[in-house]
């Protein structure tokens, strides 16, 4: 008789020394994947009241910030990423759990519409009723970078939830002991208001991911990684027998462009902002800047000069991981081997744990080109950009012409272009092909939870055309339902004529508040 596998043990790492802290759990094995779906899957009925999803929401958000301190100080131990960006990164999951309570008890992304029977109209309609369910099972692929808002109680656990979808989180290895922290808090709250405490399941491992996504319960997922893990489960939940929608972010290149004219009147303060926005977070951000054009002559030179004076004073900083500082340092190392490469400022290895921060620059000709420089319009996870000197707005052009999607895309224009003389338009009208927000005069790093906001673009930024910021995520987890003359008596309240709910909809055509 064979025996079973041992399951490998999952540590908490300290990224500032790579030794290893504790051991938090166990790799999932198979049955423990489907044990955690299958508990999210029984958990539906409970999210079925939406008095009780909005409380829910604002019980989870309450309870985190009550275990602010001690969460902020287990995610600094396996982030490095500091007690004041992590105490205001807690601050806006827990706004965007709030944020999302008062859209479901709002009502209005049920989307319901009513059109009663028209014999005259061509052809005849007849009595129709439509509105948005929940999906089911949601796998949520928590993210490295945002150990809160990216992650066990991020934006696509805080949507799915939401829409009544419960989710079982596969927690990403660089926080496994804050990710089993922050489960329980929210599980608490779950049980405060008699939700199942399987409404959110959460598991660890490499292979427990692979198992999630093909679990028949699951109905949908949301990612946020790198381009190849991504691309991997996207394909996955494609070759399904039932395939489901696979919402991923996977990699942001972010250009910005300079316009000769901004260059000339504010070059200081465009280099200065842009070394700001790269070092961010030690460039760990998803929509770091990570290539510039800025125009070749004396204006363009002042914004390189004031962005290598600005870098250079940067400090070093601490990566998430050992293995993404191994990927900085080899990714520096390969582009800067390439033809016309320089480095004004060397990225790359500072002590034994630590990168420095810098930028490489290039001809944007090679760029446009294509002869071989493609590397440098792939996303690089770290502080570090490249700048492209360009020669004139054609070479600019086919640079962006060669562009792969982006979640944003920046332009900074001079004071008369961005009154509308020259060419300003038209720079805003390129750059929104190729990404999901486009940004005047500012920098991308920085994604406000607003009802207006999109975190999303064309591939590779995300596999679809949503967004996981601000409330209109909750659409991914929803299908549209539209019912045909059934009696008023066998509608759900949410589409009788008196509207015994009070939601928003539209009613024969009219627009009711």
């Amino acid at each position: 008789m064979t025996a079973a596998p041992v399951a490998a043990p999952v540590w908490s790492v300290d990224p500032r020394t790579g030794k290893r802290r504790e051991q938090v759990a166990v790799e999932a094995t198979d049955r423990v994947v489907d044990a955690a779906v299958r508990a999210a899957h029984e958990a539906r009925g409970a999210l079925a009241d939406r008095a009780v999803r909005a409380a829910f929401l604002r019980t989870a958000a309450d309870r985190l910030d009550a275990a602010g301190e001690e969460l902020v100080a287990a995610a600094d131990a396996e982030t490095a990423l500091g007690g004041t960006r992590l105490t205001g990164e807690l601050a806006r999951t827990c706004y965007q759990l709030r944020a999302f309570a008062d859209l479901v008890e709002e009502g209005a992304f049920l989307d319901v519409v009513i059109d009663h029977p028209d014999a005259t109209a061509t052809p005849p309609v007849p009595d129709l009723r439509r509105y948005k369910v929940p999906l089911g099972v949601v796998a949520v692929w928590a993210a490295s970078n945002f150990p809160f808002a990216f992650s066990v109680p991020g934006g696509d656990t805080a949507s799915a939830l939401a829409a009544g979808c419960p989710v079982v989180v596969k927690a990403h290895p660089d926080h496994p002991a804050l990710s089993e922290r922050v489960a329980a808090v929210l599980r608490g709250a779950a049980a405060e208001h008699g939700v199942p405490e399987g409404v959110l399941g959460l598991v660890h491992g490499f292979d427990a991911g692979l198992e999630l996504i093909r679990h028949p319960l699951v109905a949908a997922a949301g990612f946020t990684g790198s381009v190849r893990g991504g691309r991997a489960l996207f394909d996955a939940a494609a070759a399904r027998p039932v395939p489901i929608p696979f919402h991923g972010e996977l990699g942001s290149l972010n250009p910005v462009l300079v316009t000769e004219g901004a260059a000339a009147e504010r070059a200081d303060a465009i280099g200065g902002g842009l070394a700001g926005s790269m070092t961010l977070g030690v460039g760990q951000f998803c929509v770091k800047p990570g290539l510039v054009l800025v125009p070749a002559g004396a204006a363009g030179d002042g914004v390189v000069k004031s962005l290598a004076e600005a870098v250079a004073a940067t400090g070093e900083g601490v990566l998430l991981d050992h293995r993404m500082r191994e990927n900085v340092v080899a990714g520096v190392a390969e582009r800067t081997a390439l033809p016309d490469v320089e480095a004004p400022v060397a990225p790359g290895p500072a002590g034994e744990h630590t990168v420095g921060a810098g930028f490489l620059t290039v001809p944007a000709a090679r760029l446009a080109e294509g002869d071989g420089h493609a590397l440098l319009l792939e996303e690089c996870f770290g502080p570090v950009t490249v700048v492209a000197r360009y020669a004139g707005d054609a070479e600019a052009g086919a640079v962006l012409a060669r562009l792969p999607g982006s979640l944003t895309a920046t332009v900074h224009l001079s004071a008369a272009e961005a009154a509308g003389q020259g060419r300003g338009a038209g720079l805003l009208a390129e750059l929104t092909s190729l990404a999901g927000r486009v940004l005047v005069d500012g920098w991308p790093t920085g994604v406000a939870v607003a009802p207006a906001q999109h975190h999303g673009g064309p591939y590779p930024a995300t596999t679809s055309t949503s967004t996981s910021v601000g409330g209109t995520a909750i659409e991914r987890w929803l299908r549209p339902v539209a019912y045909q003359g059934a009696p008023e008596a066998l509608l759900p309240p949410e589409l009788r004529d008196d509207n015994p709910l009070g939601l928003p909809r539209r009613y024969d055509g009219r627009l009711e508040r």
